[in-house]
């Protein structure tokens, strides 16, 4: 979420209601609320809300906010404080960032009807320094190494095979973060952001590493943000990995200037269709309008009945939630199957009233 408005609780307002049924409800923050701070050389695109803005979401039914993510250091250790400060001021709960790498490895321990959820966030796209260790503050890092390898070794100039692999530190940690939680909790939820941002379908290698990794070690849920478009599903071991949830309540005007910078066309390379609308509040390519809300049952024995609500973003960048009578309801469950099937991951979606409902393939 990064609003980018006068009046916040506007982005909410055709999904709240459906947000508001969950007793615990999560999200991934992409902007620094603050009124402080300077802008960091190595931040790319920003902006900044303020207060205002976590008071929205504790409207709109969240409870549970992870700051971790290639945004959290943006406007400095003074935007970033004065985030983590109006969230909780807010009652909200904010996980995956600290003054330290330990306060940010903390897991955030949410219960609800007697269950204890845990939930732990890390971030593999990073900026230089913003990553916490023993005396910086930022976010946890789980960083990953890209290696391109020529296909034809005889044939200079032709394209290479990507691939990449999990750090083997920061992957142990993260090991390590989930079973220390899986004995104070009932379910563990990780928070990841990672992936390749704008391209349909794709994932990289050390995604499905670092998920495999998660769930061996006791995660029940995996919640995968950053792409800026919705990305596959897959069931292993009985769980549910979400690679890529979209976007949801992310405002970006754009200017003529902004469209011709070479920052953006670099990016939209990665996309299709992407042609800026000048005069609205949700500037992503037409992929990236489809979205959802993720819909699961926390238990004692974990994390069972998992789902989603297919959602869609206007061009004031507000998504709605949307009924199995909207032709829309069936594009964006349609276009995460394809998603899914493009990267061979084993999962079945099934319809159930104005739910996807996500279930183990048979053999």
């Amino acid at each position: 979420m990064a609003p980018d408005r006068q009046n916040p609780d506007e982005c909410f307002a055709l999904a709240a209601e459906t947000l508001r049924t969950g007793d615990v409800v999560f999200c991934q923050l992409e902007c620094n609320l603050t009124e402080r701070g300077v802008r960091l050389p190595q931040a790319r695109h920003t902006h900044r809300s303020t207060r205002a803005a976590a008071a929205a979401f504790k409207k709109a039914g969240f409870t549970t906010v992870s700051f971790c993510g290639n945004h959290c250091m943006d406007w400095g250790p003074e935007g970033f404080f004065d985030t983590i400060g109006n969230l909780k001021g807010e009652g909200l709960s904010v996980v995956g960032v600290g003054a330290d790498i330990h306060q940010a490895r903390a897991p955030v321990i949410e219960e609800a009807n007697g269950v204890k959820t845990a939930f732990l966030a890390y971030s593999s796209i990073l900026p230089m320094s913003y990553w916490a260790e023993e005396k910086r503050p930022g976010c946890v890092p789980l960083r990953a190494h890209t290696v391109y390898e020529q296909i034809e070794h005889d044939q200079p100039g032709t394209p290479a095979r990507i691939h990449t692999f999990a750090h083997a530190g920061d992957l142990a940690a993260l090991v390590a973060d989930i079973k220390a939680a899986r004995q104070k909790a009932d379910a563990v939820v990780v928070s990841l952001h990672w992936g390749i941002h704008f391209v349909p379908a794709t994932l990289a290698d050390y995604q499905r590493e670092v998920a495999y990794a998660a769930i061996d070690a006791g995660a029940d849920l995996i919640l995968g943000h950053h792409a800026h478009i919705l990305k596959g599903i897959e069931v292993y071991r009985g769980k549910v990995i979400f690679y890529s949830l979209g976007n949801f309540a992310v405002d970006l005007r754009m200017t003529p200037e902004h469209a011709a910078s070479k920052s953006f066309q670099e990016i939209k390379v990665l996309a299709t269709e992407w042609e800026p609308d000048f005069d609205s509040l949700y500037n992503f390519p037409p992929d990236s309008r489809m979205t959802l809300i993720v819909r699961a049952d926390l238990t004692r024995d974990g994390v069972t009945g998992v789902g989603f609500h297919p959602a869609f973003i206007n061009r004031e960048a507000q998504a709605e939630t949307l009924t199995a009578a909207d032709e829309r309801f069936q594009k964006v469950a349609d276009y995460v199957d394809w998603c899914s099937k493009h990267q061979n991951l084993p999962v079945t979606l099934v319809p159930d009233g104005d739910i996807i409902r996500i279930e183990e393939p048979t053999a």
